[in-house]
């Protein structure tokens, strides 16, 4: 019999498997992490930059069903599905309505607010041990309504978040949220602001940095596409078209295309692709004092670098479907009427893939199959936020100690 060739590989070298790899080393492992490199930007790399920790609220949540098929018969609208995907993704909606009814929403978001709070904690301590702190700014966020009954009706989550202790102020004027964020249309009478939020000034830049502190301190990147994955008796093959991989532990933090691997397995995950959409705007763009959340159109408005990024909305749409970039312009042209100085000219515009899952929890758990394999992925578009807290899960699982949450929640088996 012949050793592994690997101690862990790490499959995916986006935010999630850079840092679980990051806590691995750390730990003592010597880790190979292995993605294919195929030139196009990933969701880590193009997304919103932002570390939404405020965020403990479900998408499922009590009543959605009932907004959903306003929302699903408008191809632009801030929740869609692509008429010809709507058929194959009719269980993973089914899913999606029992993760909404009361008794589920209430243990999901019990579950998001304990991954939240580790995850706060878990960047500082990225943070530090990266010396990454030049790329963050602690700016706040506002999420805005359009009058009275719109916040009114938001309420009960800002009580939610409340309970969690989450810091807010609600404001309750055009003047109020002038005095942070100057230029917002007057039609968006009331907000929420949540000091404690924080964007990294480039989620790209972010991701090099800690790639390079992982290369720094003796890991290695290969450059492989993983199709499957196979037990063997003293080991997992990482089968690839180059050939296998040997490891004596793997980590799977594939995105949107992890469940495939999974299924290689046997374990059947029922993971859906967020199709993401946005336009990055150069500098100058917008004098953006915070992150803007416009919830009631599905996008945000973030500063990245010296521009501005406009983007957002859920496009349920799988892997194989060619985008659909009037969903960016669609986006642009309302950030242009609710920001009015926003100047929109040579944008760059980005689709990416969101893993997510029913309940809008990730899978962090060993395979029911092999416990050699750990399962670290679905996290929607809440990766980069929860990213350090899903590394440092991950290692408790490696070493099989105790981890500083309840991962019940987050069980490959639960569907």
């Amino acid at each position: 019999m012949t050793s592994p060739q690997h101690d862990i590989v790490v499959i995916g070298a986006g935010i999630i498997g850079i840092s679980t790899a990051l806590a691995l080393q750390a730990k003592g492992h010597d880790v190979l992490v292995v993605d294919r490199h195929d030139g196009k930007a990933k969701a880590s790399e193009m997304n919103a930059g932002a570390f939404a920790f405020t965020d403990v609220v479900p998408l499922a949540t009590p009543g959605i069903m009932l907004k959903a098929p306003k929302w699903l018969l408008d191809p632009l609208g801030p929740l869609s599905v692509p008429p010809a995907y709507a058929l194959k993704i009719a269980p993973w909606m089914l899913r999606f309505w029992r993760a909404s009814w009361p008794d589920r929403y209430r243990h999901s978001l019990t579950a998001q607010a304990g991954l939240m709070k580790l995850s706060q904690s878990a960047l500082d301590r990225q943070i530090e041990d990266a010396s990454g702190e030049a790329l963050f700014r602690r700016e706040g966020q506002l999420q805005l309504y359009e009058g009275e009954g719109e916040f009114r009706a938001s309420l009960k989550t800002w009580e939610e978040r409340k309970k969690h202790g989450i810091r807010f102020d609600l404001l309750e004027s055009v003047d109020a949220i002038a005095e942070i964020q100057p230029g917002i249309h007057p039609r968006f009478t009331h907000a929420g602001f949540t000091p404690d939020w924080m964007n990294t000034c480039d989620p790209a830049r972010w991701l090099s940095h800690l790639l390079q502190s992982f290369i720094d301190r003796g890991g290695r990147l290969g450059d492989a596409e993983v199709m499957a994955l196979k037990p063997g008796e003293d080991d997992v093959s990482l089968q690839t078209p180059e050939g296998d991989i040997s490891a004596r532990k793997v980590v799977v933090c594939a995105g949107a295309w992890s469940h495939h691997l999974a299924r290689s397995l046997g374990d059947r995950i029922p993971l859906e692709t967020e199709r993401g959409y946005n336009t990055t705007l150069g500098d100058g763009a917008f004098d953006l004092k915070t992150h803007l959340t416009f919830g009631g159109h599905g996008f945000v408005v973030t500063r990245i670098n010296g521009g501005v990024r406009v983007g957002g909305a859920v496009e349920l749409g799988g892997l194989d479907l060619p985008p659909n970039y009037k969903r960016a312009d669609i986006l642009l042209n309302k950030a242009k009427t609710f920001l009015p100085d926003l100047k929109t000219d040579d944008g760059r515009q980005w689709m990416g893939f969101r893993p997510s899952m029913p309940d809008s929890l990730p899978v962090i758990d060993r395979s029911p199959k092999d416990g050699r394999v750990i399962y670290a992925f679905g996290h929607g578009h809440l990766g980069l936020t929860q990213s350090a807290g899903t590394a440092e899960l991950v290692a408790a699982l490696v070493h099989d100690t105790t981890a500083p949450i309840n991962m019940s929640a987050f069980s490959a088996r639960r569907f």
